[in-house]
Formats: structure tokens, C-alpha cells, sequence
């Protein structure tokens, strides 16, 4: 049976970030289409988990990449209409109970620009 991974986003001024919390994963497939991302994939005990997000505006897919850790499988996806903010990461005005905001890194847009091109050019060299 399938569970839906713990999911934290964030938001900065050109991308959208997506972390699903999963340790030691296997057989990840992350599919980002212009308004919908579909994650799935197991950990160490052979659990699987799979999450469906219908995205609350388009996103750039030919410009969005994941990046796989120990710990996690981060998603980032360029905004179709950047500096704009996104309220919430999902279409639907709802709160799945596995999604929340990564409040370590959401802050204030000011100046910020630079450091999300730092880390998306960190991202990318993996």
C-alpha cells in the first residue's frame, strides 16, 4: 500500500521548491508537467510512497530538476510568471496533512535573488 511521502515547500523568486522526506530512497520517479508533479518511490523497508500535486500556478518542466540525498529527493521548478508569489503550493485551497512549509527556509524575497541563483548553480553541478 502506498502513503504519501512528508512533503516541506518554499518559495523564492524564479523557482519552487518540493522536498519529499525520504531516507536511503530507491526507484525515485519525479514526473514535473506545467501544472502537476507526480513523486514516487520506496525506502530502506520497501515502503512505497507516491504523492500527486496539482500545482497551484504553471511551472516551467523543461526547466525544473530533482536532486537525490540520503535524507530526501528535492524537486525545484522554475515558475512560469516569476516574482510572483505563490500562497500555496497546491491548486486545491487544502492542506494535506503530509505537506508543510519549510520554514527554515522561507524568508523575505529582499536581496534574495542572488542566493537562490548560488544554490540552484549548486544544485545543478550534482
Amino acid at each position: 500500500s502506498r502513503q504519501p511521502a512528508k512533503t516541506l515547500w518554499y518559495d523564492r523568486p524564479r523557482y519552487v521548491y518540493l522536498e519529499f522526506c525520504v531516507e536511503d530512497s530507491t526507484d525515485v520517479k519525479v514526473v514535473i508537467e506545467d501544472q502537476r508533479l507526480l513523486f514516487s518511490c520506496k525506502n530502506a523497508d520497501g515502503a512505497e510512497f507516491y504523492n500527486e500535486i496539482n500545482l497551484y500556478a504553471r511551472v516551467n518542466s523543461k526547466d525544473s530538476r530533482e536532486k537525490r540525498s540520503d535524507r530526501s529527493i528535492t524537486c525545484f521548478m522554475r515558475k512560469w510568471n516569476e516574482k510572483v508569489a505563490w500562497p500555496r503550493i497546491t491548486k486545491e485551497n487544502i492542506k494535506p496533512a503530509w505537506l508543510s512549509v519549510d520554514f527554515d527556509n522561507w524568508r523575505d524575497w529582499e536581496g534574495d535573488e542572488e542566493v537562490e541563483r548560488a544554490m540552484v548553480e549548486q544544485y545543478a553541478e550534482v
